[in-house]
């Protein structure tokens, strides 16, 4: 039986995009209990539950968006009583459960919030993007053998069913890296106050440095014959896509402007 009195912060990110250091800061608020020490890559709780698939299983960083069987809504067959009881029971014992506001963040909750949403009804959603390029660029070192603009198209693929499934949503919310780390006292306040904790000052580490080194690796992979090839494909077919989330491949540098919320 999950109690009425726990509300489950949610956090989804493609890997790389921030989505751990998220959610160790709102897991230092008082009056949370995220995972820590579970033993499981980044304690991210799709690791620590036998109920849904994990990214892993269809290809992990950079492909597990392309597979049908990865977008979860509240029409699934594993949304059942018995299903969310051992959830429950396998994600609580890692949980401090006498928080009221209980965080768990796995990157394919992007594409899983309805189905997550249908299990824990007392729910909200923050998801974070970050610059597709960086997000290739820092997939590329796990996937060599991915061209960079099948990489960019997972970015694209896994945000657009991302904003399909919101309107689906009670509480979600939308925040860039870019935001998170340029300005993270007034990014992390707008979170706390999202989820609906008072803001603390997070004494946590958040490092400026946003994508620079990125786009100068991306800029070189341009120059070169079979990188350049895939980046041109790219722009010529997502870029357009990816604009309307505040992002683009031809003006890497542009200011990120898109923010959006429910609830």
């Amino acid at each position: 039986m999950i109690p009425s009195h726990h509300s489950f912060i949610f956090i989804g990110g493609l890997h790389r995009s921030g989505t751990s250091l998220l959610a160790r800061c709102l897991a230092d608020h008082s009056s949370t209990s995220g995972f820590h020490d579970t033993g499981a890559p980044e304690d991210e709780g799709q690791h620590l539950q036998t109920v849904f698939p994990r990214a892993s299983v269809y290809g992990g960083p950079g492909k597990f968006g392309f597979a049908p069987e990865m977008h979860l809504t509240e029409t699934s067959s594993l949304v059942t009583d018995d299903n969310r009881r051992r959830l429950w029971e396998e994600w609580s014992r890692h949980w401090d459960t006498s928080r009221t506001h209980l965080v768990e963040k796995s990157p394919p909750n992007l594409i899983k919030a309805r189905f997550l949403q249908a299990m824990f009804p007392n729910s909200c959603f923050v998801f974070i993007l970050r610059h597709p390029v960086a997000v290739a660029g820092a997939t590329k070192k796990w996937k060599r053998r991915t061209s960079l603009s099948r990489l960019v198209e997972h970015w694209a693929v896994c945000h657009e069913i991302m904003r399909q499934d919101f309107p689906h949503l009670r509480r979600a919310k939308v925040i860039h890296y870019e935001h998170l780390v340029t300005r993270p006292a007034e990014a992390l306040a707008e979170t706390f106050r999202f989820v609906g904790l008072d803001p603390v000052e997070v004494s946590r580490e958040v490092k400026p440095d946003v994508n620079e080194s990125y786009f100068t690796q991306w800029e070189a992979w341009k120059r070169e014959f079979f990188n350049g090839r895939s980046i041109r494909r790219a722009e010529r077919t997502l870029d357009s896509r990816l604009r309307s989330f505040g992002y683009s491949l031809v003006d890497l540098r542009s200011e990120v402007r898109s923010e959006w919320a429910v609830g």
